[in-house]
């Protein structure tokens, strides 16, 4: 009876899990194992896609949230402005900044040439208090300039009429095409260049930002307590938005650094092209308001530049800034190469004088030249803080100076000479360096500079500043540097002609008797009233305002104005040095024709 029993039951159990079973099937339910690994694939393909986890920007924060306009961070999908029927073509205006006197257009996508395309003015509708842009357009000029600007975006420069109100708003198309772009894309605000973040680069585990219009001490250090870096795709605008956030750990003049978010900090090339921002406090102890900066910002990663092909870092590099010194170029970085320095950064500010072709020529035959475009103007200082980093992964050591400034070696060529021995001064530059390189203290090497008047001449001396500039003043002004760029404080501060360096470290200056710098700083007027138009440094008030008359930037005795003074090409004359030039002309000029090497080339 008990086994009849228990056989009943086990026959009602099976048909029970045929049952279940059977349901199952029917409802296509999976499995609890399945469902585990199902979520786990999602949750897996949301980390892919995000890349990082994001954190809400006001959590644990306590004072008022006033964010800036930012609504040119990210731009509305646009039809081509190139060739509307292939994608390759595409052109998309992601953020417009104006200057005093042109518009910077930063574009993604194609990188058009000057001949392809043409700035277009239209009228902004809000100044006429319609709610809608008008599509009018107004005039049509010539772009200025176009360029690469970093590996994800290109740039454009138009002109900005005086006459023209600043409501109106530009946009580039095709030329010689008529019609217009997107409404949305047309609307867009232009950010003005008072205040802006404009650059961000990679740095270990942290990330440094330029910005322009915090207004900070020049010359110091600033306290970073107040300052945030604020990472994210989505507009920083936009309420409600998510975005990471990480607090600065060093602020300088126009440079702020902040530490890399964690979730990024192991693998910092997930930061590449991201954008970046900066917000400091303002207001009142009472009512403290955070304030973000418009920003046009994305992290770039200089690592990633070309290294010699030994693995080995190059001795010694020199970074310059320029505007308008193609002309210049060839005499500064032949007679350069020759001393030692074996890799040269430019950072062209907006040149317009075919520079491009100059440095691509000097780069082929072997100096090994690189141009950055950096349209930023009065930054000189944050762009030596740039290249400074950029060429820390190459070089050991890094000179900064102008083009104006040529290193001489006065008892190196005096001796060589003396003794009947070679061409003098090969190399001496970077053995100078390379004599300090093993030093544990010294991160920076000084050397005086001589200033050079216009030497009784009218015109641009043909042979080069070298042979044509033979008077000068009697005492030193000032002093330019080379430096160790793994050596320096992370705040990058510097004033153009020095860096603020780590601490323990020091600087050295050298002998005036071993080496100087003759500086060919006042020459004839046609190239020295350049000066009145623009002065690259942030901290150096331009000529034309009526402001530190007396800096040792300006001439002493000009005004406000650029007008010839009386017997300019007599002034600054005190001392008839003609060391360099003698050295030069014997060993370098060609024996038939008596022409310099800048001058064949």
């Amino acid at each position: 009876m008990s086994n009849k029993m228990d056989s009943e039951q086990r026959r009602k159990r099976k048909q029970q899990q045929q049952y279940l079973i059977g349901r199952h099937q029917i409802l296509n339910l999976p499995s609890p194992k399945s469902l585990f690994l199902s979520f786990l694939f999602i949750f897996l393909i949301f980390l892919f896609l995000n890349r990082f986890s994001l954190i809400y920007f006001f959590n644990n924060h306590s004072f008022t949230f006033h964010p800036s306009t930012l609504s040119l961070h990210y731009s509305s999908k646009s039809k081509s402005i190139l060739d509307p029927q292939t994608t390759t073509t595409t052109t998309t205006l992601q953020h417009r900044i104006l200057f005093p006197d042109y518009l910077l257009l930063f574009l993604t996508g194609h990188h058009p040439k000057p001949n392809e395309v043409e700035c277009v003015y239209y009228n902004n509708g809000s100044a006429t208090g319609s709610t809608e842009p008008s599509l009018d357009v107004i005039e049509v000029q010539p772009v200025l300039s176009t360029d690469q600007y970093d590996e994800f975006r290109s740039i454009a420069r138009c002109p900005f009429p005086k006459n023209m109100s600043t409501a109106a708003t530009v946009d580039i198309r095709r030329r010689g095409e008529m019609g217009c772009r997107d409404l949305n894309q047309i609307a867009k605000k232009t950010q003005s260049w008072d205040k802006v973040a404009y650059e961000a680069t990679l740095d270990g585990d942290t990330v440094v930002v330029f910005v322009k219009g915090l207004n900070l001490r020049p010359h110091k250090i600033s306290d970073p307590i107040t300052f945030w870096c604020h990472f994210g795709l989505k507009g920083f605008n936009k309420e409600g938005a998510f975005m990471l956030t990480t607090k600065a750990v060093s602020v300088a003049q126009e440079v702020v650094r902040c530490l890399l978010p964690h979730s990024i900090r192991k693998n910092p090339v997930m930061a590449r092209g991201i954008r970046v921002t900066v917000s400091h406090m303002a207001g009142n102890v009472r009512h403290p308001v955070r304030m973000l900066v418009p920003s046009v910002a994305k992290v770039s990663n200089p690592s990633e530049s070309v290294k010699r092909k030994n693995g080995g870092k190059y001795e010694l590099c020199v970074c310059t800034m320029v505007w308008n010194q193609a002309s210049a170029l060839r005499e500064w970085i032949m007679y350069h190469a020759w001393l030692g320095v074996e890799r040269w950064f430019i950072y062209d500010n907006n040149s317009e004088d075919d520079i491009e072709s100059v440095i691509n020529d000097l780069d082929v035959q072997g100096y090994n030249v690189s141009r950055q475009a950096w349209p930023w103007i009065k930054t000189q200082e944050a762009g030596f803080s740039h290249c400074a980093l950029r060429a820390r992964e190459e070089c050991k050591w890094v000179g900064f100076f102008d083009v104006d400034e040529f290193f001489y070696f006065r008892n190196e060529f005096r001796d060589h000479l003396a003794q009947g021995g070679g061409v003098p001064g090969e190399n001496s530059l970077r053995l100078m360096v390379a004599n300090l390189s093993s030093s544990s203290s010294i991160a920076e090497i000084r050397t005086a500079c001589h200033s050079f008047g216009p030497s009784g001449l009218m015109l641009p001396p043909k042979q080069g500043v070298t042979i044509g500039y033979t008077c000068r003043l009697q005492s030193p002004e000032r002093h330019k540097s080379i430096v160790r760029p793994d050596l320096l404080d992370i705040s990058l501060l510097n004033v153009v002609h020095h860096f603020e360096l780590r601490e323990g470290l020091k600087s050295i200056d050298m002998p005036e008797r071993n080496v100087v710098i003759n500086h060919y700083k006042y020459q004839v007027w046609e190239n020295f009233k350049a000066k009145f138009f623009r002065r690259v440094a942030t901290y150096v008030v331009d000529w034309q305002k009526d402001q530190n008359k007396g800096s040792k930037d300006r001439a002493p005795g000009l005004g406000t104005e650029a007008i010839e003074p009386p017997n300019w090409r007599l002034q600054f004359c005190e001392v008839w040095d003609t060391g360099l030039k003698n050295v030069l002309v014997s060993n370098f000029a060609d024996s038939a024709t008596g022409l310099m090497p800048w001058e064949r080339s």
